[in-house]
């Protein structure tokens, strides 16, 4: 069975430096891109990389508000929660295998 075009597209942003710990980040409510800058230590580049590319895949929700300053907001998408319900199950699954190593 091969893989198609959306899911590899979808793995190749996940194995990227930061995306799938902005998920995560972002699991724990909105936040602001300050916020998660402090929080995961990425340069605002690859953080602003991470989040355009997750919101382009529906992961990630952007909220600006017309205030000055400006202000935006990130939260994870029903979509961004089920990819990461199975990052989460992957992960269980690995550390299983894993112990049946040992």
């Amino acid at each position: 069975m091969a893989l198609s075009k959306n899911t590899r597209k979808v793995l190749k942003v996940l194995a990227r430096r930061g995306a799938p710990e902005v998920l995560f980040a972002l699991s724990r409510g909105t936040s602001r891109f300050s916020d998660l800058e402090s929080f995961l230590g990425l340069s605002p580049r690859t953080l602003a990389e991470r989040l355009r590319e997750l919101h382009l895949l529906g992961f990630v929700q952007r909220q600006a508000y017309p205030e000055v300053p400006p202000r935006v907001e990130y939260l994870l998408t029903p979509r961004g929660k089920r990819v990461l319900d199975f990052l989460n199950e992957l992960d269980e699954i690995l550390d299983r295998v894993q112990e049946g190593k040992r």
